[in-house]
């Protein structure tokens, strides 16, 4: 029987393989008590009329979408591109579609929350650095939100759900690796100094340094994790220096800052990676490993993250505040 608009139902279906319209609904669901000979043939009954099953009706009823929201911002960041397609691809593979969303400061995140609410999304996963206290209470106190997850960064609004490497036992690892290379000038390259969604790289590297040597490092920071904003901020901060003020090491918040700060080095500066200024970087982008940069970066266990979010959409994994994961370090020439 066919819907007044003329769509193929579920009861079409049902016809078609030979089996009952309960039958037919639970071949769709995922994990349902169901024989392989049914669901196949309901999936075989279905690919012939062509039907899908309504998921505006099915998410009334169970009051579930499996829909995901993506807030993405910082654009000019090359491991925002692995991320999304480490998320999406697992998240598609547990039976969750994504929403993408390009944000590009906090008022459009503000709006992007409200908009994600407003679709009934399962969840809303915040990966950026353009989210406030007031965008994240203003997005929970619409209530349809169920869980708001900040993804790859901490989190310390205390109804969120923060899912992230651990930047103190990354930073553990980077200071003594550039400890035990022998550098004792470093300089730290952040990004944006944000207050809500934050990381904790530069001020346990700076930490951990002073403990080390009873000196705390300078740092820089630029606005965005853009190559280009930190290839103009290196040149500012050193192409006047005589050669013995310079450091000997430039520890990057993240590869993309990393790797404008090498290109800096070599073509404003004119010196050379690693033998006058070192460097170190983190994620590990693929760009990383390149002949033109053979990075010295840090790993994010981005596989086991993804993974421990779908948990989390499924109440499998307990919604803790942090949810925090230990990578690994990735050495490489340019330290």
């Amino acid at each position: 029987m066919k819907d007044q608009d003329g769509s193929i139902t579920a009861d079409d279906v049902a016809a078609l393989a030979g089996v009952s319209r309960w039958t037919v609904n639970r071949a769709f669901k995922k994990d349902a008590s169901i024989s392989a000979k049914s669901r196949e043939k309901v999936m075989k009954a279905a690919e012939t009329l062509g039907y899908v099953p309504d998921l505006l009706a099915t998410s009334l009823a169970t009051d579930r979408t499996h829909l995901v929201a993506l807030l993405v911002d910082d654009f000019a960041n090359p491991h925002k591109l692995v991320m999304m397609e480490r998320l999406t691809r697992i998240l598609r593979q547990s039976g969750y579609d994504t929403l993408l969303v390009n944000t590009s400061d906090e008022k459009d995140a503000s709006a992007a929350l409200l908009n994600a609410s407003q679709r009934r999304v399962d969840a809303a996963v915040l990966i950026g650095v353009s989210f406030n206290d007031q965008s994240l209470e203003t997005a929970l106190g619409a209530r349809r939100v169920k869980k708001l997850i900040v993804f790859a960064r901490m989190s310390r609004n205390d109804n969120t759900i923060s899912i992230l490497c651990d930047d103190r036992a990354a930073m553990t690892a980077l200071t003594q690796h550039v400890f035990s290379a022998g550098y004792r000038n470093p300089h730290f390259i952040a990004g944006p100094q944000t207050q809500s969604a934050h990381l904790q790289r530069k001020d346990t590297f700076l930490s951990l340094w002073q403990d080390i040597t009873g000196q705390r490092p300078a740092f820089a920071s630029v606005e965005r994790y853009d190559p280009r904003m930190a290839y103009d901020l290196v040149t500012e901060l050193f192409r006047n220096k005589p050669r013995s003020e310079l450091p000997d090491v430039l520890v990057c918040e993240n590869d993309a800052l990393a790797m404008g700060a090498i290109d800096a080095i070599r073509y404003e500066l004119g010196l050379r990676v690693p033998e006058d200024i070192a460097i170190t970087g983190f994620d590990d982008v693929p760009q990383a490993s390149s002949p033109h940069y053979e990075l010295t970066t840090y790993r994010q266990p981005l596989t086991e993250m993804a993974h421990a979010l779908v948990e989390v959409l499924e109440g499998k994994k307990p919604a803790k505040k942090m949810n925090a994961f230990i990578g690994h370090l990735v050495p490489r020439k340019s330290a």
